[in-house]
């Protein structure tokens, strides 16, 4: 097995962190869930639960695989009390891993054929209808989809190849930039808009008029939802970043810088979708729907249209492939520490399983459309997302928060230590009662919601 690598810098680990956690749920499940929110209320409870819950459970992650020095079940293996099975959730986190890229990589290949299409000037006098066709004619072909999809994992078996520093830290570095960049330019834009006041006044000023209308309760769940889903814990995809770390640093001000930069692409994204669905007359609600049939409406309406089509989907496949490479390196170092592999024969082997693994999602829009695992109108996508999302990330986040509290696992002590292990903002001592006591259970209040 190769020696282990680290981060070249501190810049390197927390931008391609951030691109893990930077993704599809940023650009498109936070703006929609504020529409159906009610706005500005969701995202003061957004950014509440964001500091309560998702930093403290990030830290803990990064700080198992900071320890441990390995993936998952390699870090488990290095910290538990002997005898203890601890590692076993080591192939749960894997396996979360393999289920998240089955269907990412289809998701990733949306927002490269948008932009593709964008770029040839296939949506030139776009209408409503011809907008809603395209997306139904992508998702029923299933050789155009497939080609994305696998150019999607040629690409990321590519970067991977590279190792950590040639290849994770330099791309992930450079796509990131571009992403803040293409950010700033598709904010700025939006601003100008004729219904920029109107849309940044919905997205920004707490109404609790609009809350209780909702249900203010209701508010509240899809703000804790959100705030702990958006950083992807519980399948060791930031563990894996957290053993590459250096001991420099304390965990809670790389976990809030991390934050901060996943959070910033959040908002930024309401600030680009919500004045133009208030410049159009656009139901910022829409779900799915705003991103690939309403938006695209508009960008036909605007001055300039194909270039901010482009830019925008460009912008939003950035998003999605730095989560897709992320992702795919905690696969190829579970491979490489589990069955003492070499780096080059474990991207071999992780990227042909992806390539059979993403065809299900592929085909459940098209060829295998009578499968729908979760009830009518349902999708093997539909499926995948929910062992993940409802299942395998809260379960993986408990099982991560016992480790690091519990006397039966790694101890609230040794995580402490390192945790504040280096330079930076440190947590304090009196904070274990909430984790040991209050955290756990706002965790099983989102495993119950989401399965029931």
């Amino acid at each position: 097995m190769e020696k282990r690598a680290s981060f070249g810098s501190r810049l390197g680990f927390i931008l391609v962190s951030a691109g893990c956690a930077i993704g599809i749920g940023n650009v498109w499940r936070f703006p929609t869930l504020t529409g159906e929110s009610g706005g500005g209320v969701f995202v003061l409870f957004y950014l509440l639960f964001l500091l309560c819950m998702g930093i403290p459970v990030l830290t803990m992650e990064l700080a198992v695989g900071r320890a441990g020095r390995g993936s998952a079940g390699t870090a488990y293996r290095a910290l538990e009390p002997k005898g203890s099975k601890w590692h076993w959730h080591g192939w749960a986190c894997l396996a979360g891993c393999c289920l998240l890229m089955m269907y990412y990589t289809t998701v990733n290949g949306w927002m490269m054929d948008y932009c593709f299409k964008y770029i040839v000037g296939a949506f030139a006098g776009a209408t409503p209808e011809t907008a809603g066709n395209a997306f139904d004619q992508m998702l029923a072909n299933p050789w155009e989809m497939g080609f994305w999809t696998v150019l999607t994992v040629v690409l990321e078996l590519v970067v991977t190849s590279f190792g950590l520093n040639n290849g994770l830290e330099r791309v992930g570095k450079w796509m990131m930039s571009a992403l803040i960049l293409l950010i700033l330019v598709l904010v700025v834009h939006s601003l100008t808009l004729p219904g920029a006041g109107e849309g940044l006044a919905f997205y920004l000023l707490p109404s609790m008029e609009r809350a209780s209308e909702i249900g203010l309760g209701t508010v509240i769940m899809n703000a804790m939802n959100q705030s702990f889903f958006t950083l992807s814990l519980g399948i060791g995809a930031m563990e894996i970043f957290g053993s590459y770390m250096e001991r420099k640093y304390t965990l809670p001000g790389e976990a809030a810088r991390i934050c901060v930069l996943d959070t910033f692409v959040a908002i930024s994204s309401g600030l680009i979708i919500f004045p133009a669905c208030f410049t159009f007359g656009i139901s910022p609600d829409s779900g799915p729907q705003l991103i690939f049939i309403t938006l695209p409406n508009v960008f036909a309406g605007l001055a300039g249209g194909r270039l901010w089509g482009a830019l925008f989907f460009l912008f939003m496949t950035f998003a999605s492939f730095t989560t897709v490479i992320a992702v795919f390196e905690n696969i190829i170092a579970c491979l490489m520490e589990q069955f003492c592999l070499s780096r080059r024969k474990a991207v071999l082997i992780g990227g042909v399983f992806l390539l059979a693994a993403s065809l299900p999602c592929v085909l459940g829009y098209n060829v295998w459309s009578g499968f729908q695992p979760l009830g009518a109108g349902t999708t093997v996508l539909d499926g995948e997302d929910f062992l993940v999302s409802n299942l395998l990330l809260p379960v993986g986040s408990l099982i991560y928060l016992l480790f690091c509290v519990s006397r039966w696992g790694w101890g609230f002590d040794k995580y402490l230590a390192e945790a504040n292990s280096g330079s930076g903002p440190r947590l304090p001592r009196w904070l274990k009662p909430y984790f040991q006591f209050v955290l756990p259970v706002l965790i099983v209040v989102i495993l119950l919601q989401g399965l029931l």
